[in-house]
């Protein structure tokens, strides 16, 4: 069902706003609109240019709360005042950052002693003291790294003419890591050997204590040291946000309503009149709660509340909210996906309801199966609140009462006896047709049953909106209602047998309606009094007529013929049950029961995939098409906005 909205304009002092904002606004559902826009005949309206004094603080406690552990679970402290509230974050993110600092540090200490690591780690097999080896006065030292293939020619031609010891320390695929020692006279002859064999250069200092190994092994002490520093830094976060967890889940939520409360300048207007200031506030409200809220400000002299009556004249289409039982609120899935309604138009949620849930049940009537989707679309919604779960739940319900009907029961059909038929052996013989699938005969009877009352709806929607042309004229019309249950009347006076009208009565039934089709466009000007010239001449508008006309009653054969499927797919299911129990070796007495169990679980999967489409495609095409137009846009209200912005 569509809610019906009213368009109010809420005014007030304008230091005002904010309590009126808080105490009324907030508890109820109202759609704000830029009164600036939307009221543009009254003079002197301003715009709100204030700061959101509340920005800085919430982003704080938004940074805080999300530090903790399943805020949502951590029930608020109401005692906090505002300026609680206020101190309360600014000392937290003053404490906050102060840790915050003290981790750094010792991140940047992590980092420097691993870089220092990474230089020392390559010499760990030389066993020198480095402050003695910096030390040496008669002695020339040089720490660095040869590629591997110059340490091999060093070897093999330089090491008995070298005046130098090399003194290797680790190896990778790419170098040898080491130092030379050599005296310092022969130290400049040694360096040019050593420069054309590629040797790089590695600095030391005196930061390095004892021996390469003893100078890494200090560093890792240093690195884990540092490490148990930030783990009890981070615990002492961690304890700091669970003392403080109550209270920042309250400072946020709190900050977060008056934050949304003070946005609500942007949508209001100043207006000042004889030396007042006050605000204005516009939107739309649900008529029920317009009641509410008036009765509940009666008794308040600071806001003035307007309903405005002529709100189409005004301010446009409302926005459209649906209500629904909670039966039939997932669908409204489906008609969102489609369009919302216009608010003069019906909520199609019931029809597609009972048609969609109708019509899936018959192509995949099976009780096994149909429970399966009932439970678990069932519990899948409870627990998850996903509306397709809702709607496989409802579709299940009425697949297992037409597996009932059918007989089935994970495909076996000799376990329940069938309260109406089974759908691959049923036939009906018809006349000028002969024998024919009889779930056949009742889709296409159903789907023109569907057909009418879309028309039916049609043309209540288009009275609604005062649309004498879609009322009387089109094809989905009175008079193509007329043309359309004048033929299902003669095929079913004809197909059970009965007389059927005079040869001059279906001329009247049949005739008349096309001719008020053709002519629907002068026909609907002659009765608004409209100008009746013709854009086009006589013969282009009959001919371009014709063909609409052929086309109209093509699309009458197309669309009650697509209702078929519905019988195709419940023959068809049980068919490929037919083959997956085959194939699971029922009919000789000895079944494999896991073939059975993938195999229902296959066809209930893929085949309710199928279905589900194919009835989704039934519900757009051949009834949406028919009788709504879904041109409504959204109701969103601005308590809904501050719901969700609190959530994130």
């Amino acid at each position: 069902m569509i809610v019906k909205m009213k368009f109010i304009n809420i005014s007030g002092p304008r230091n005002d706003i904010d309590r009126v904002t808080d105490t009324y606004l907030s508890k109820y559902e109202i759609q704000l609109e830029s009164a600036l826009s939307e009221l543009k005949t009254v003079d002197n309206l301003r715009p709100f240019v204030e700061l959101n004094p509340y920005r800085d603080a919430l982003s704080m406690a938004n940074k805080f709360v999300g530090y903790l552990d399943n805020p949502d679970k951590i029930k608020p402290d109401a005692t906090l005042a505002l300026d609680d509230m206020f101190e309360l974050v600014r000392t937290a993110n003053e404490e906050y950052e102060h840790l915050q600092e003290k981790k750094e540090k010792q991140k940047q200490a992590i980092g420097a002693a691993q870089q220092k690591q990474q230089i020392i780690s390559p010499f760990q097999p030389l066993d020198c003291n480095i402050q003695e080896v910096l030390n040496y006065r008669f002695i020339a030292y040089r720490f660095g790294k040869l590629p591997i293939e110059y340490y091999h020619k060093m070897q093999k031609y330089l090491a008995d003419d070298l005046d130098a010891i090399y003194v290797e320390g680790e190896r990778d695929d790419t170098y040898v890591y080491g130092a030379y020692f050599v005296s310092p006279g022969e130290a400049p002859k040694a360096d040019a050997i050593f420069r054309s064999l590629h040797f790089e250069r590695i600095t030391l200092t005196d930061e390095y204590k004892g021996t390469p190994s003893q100078a890494y092994r200090a560093l890792s002490r240093e690195i884990d040291k540092s490490q148990k520093e930030i783990e009890a830094l981070n615990q002492q976060i961690a304890d700091f946000l669970t003392k403080q967890g109550p209270q920042l889940v309250a400072a946020q939520k709190r900050l977060q309503e008056l934050s949304n409360n003070f946005d609500v300048r942007k949508m209001a207007a100043r207006m000042e009149e004889n030396k007042e200031d006050y605000y204005i506030l516009c939107g739309w409200m649900a008529e029920d709660d317009v009641e509410k809220f008036t009765e509940e400000i009666k008794n308040d002299d600071k806001v003035f509340v307007v309903v405005e009556e002529e709100r189409d004249k005004y301010f446009g289409e409302p926005p459209t909210k649906l209500e629904n039982p909670k039966l039939f609120k997932p669908f409204e899935m489906y008609v969102q996906m489609y369009g919302l309604p216009a608010h003069n138009e019906m909520d199609p949620t019931i029809f597609v309801a009972l048609t969609y849930s109708f019509i899936f049940g018959a192509m995949f009537g099976d009780v096994g199966q149909g429970l399966l989707l009932l439970i678990g679309g069932g519990l899948l919604y409870h627990f998850k609140k996903i509306p397709l779960a809702g709607i496989v739940s409802c579709a299940g319900f009425f697949s297992t009462i037409f597996g009932f009907l059918f007989g089935s029961i994970f495909g076996f059909e000799d376990i329940i006896q069938p309260l109406w038929l089974r759908p691959i052996d049923h036939m009906t013989t018809l006349p000028f047709i002969g024998k024919l699938n009889t779930v056949f005969i009742v889709a296409v009877a159903f789907g023109m049953g569907v057909i009418i009352f879309a028309m039916i709806l049609h043309i209540i929607n288009a009275a609604r909106s005062h649309d004498v042309e879609a009322t009387w004229f089109d094809i989905n019309g009175v008079a193509g209602l007329v043309f359309y249950a004048s033929i299902v009347a003669v095929i079913v006076l004809f197909m059970t047998g009965h007389k059927t009208p005079a040869g001059w009565v279906l001329a009247i039934m049949f005739g008349i309606p096309l001719l008020l089709i053709l002519f629907r466009e002068p026909l609907t000007k002659k009765i608004e009094k409209k100008s009746n010239k013709m854009e086009e001449s006589k013969a282009m508008f009959l001919i371009q007529g014709f063909f609409e006309l052929f086309e109209t009653l093509l699309s009458y054969f197309s669309n009650t013929l697509s209702f078929v499927r519905i019988g195709a797919f419940a023959v068809s299911h049980a068919a490929m049950m037919e083959v997956v129990l085959m194939l699971a070796g029922v009919e000789e007495g000895n079944p494999n029961w896991i073939v059975i169990v993938l195999g229902n679980l296959f066809v209930c999967g893929m085949e309710g995939l199928i279905v589900g489409i194919q009835v989704l495609r039934l519900e757009y095409y051949e009834m949406f098409s028919r009788f709504y137009s879904g041109s409504g846009h959204a109701f969103s209200p601005y308590s809904q906005k501050t719901e969700s912005n609190s959530k994130k």
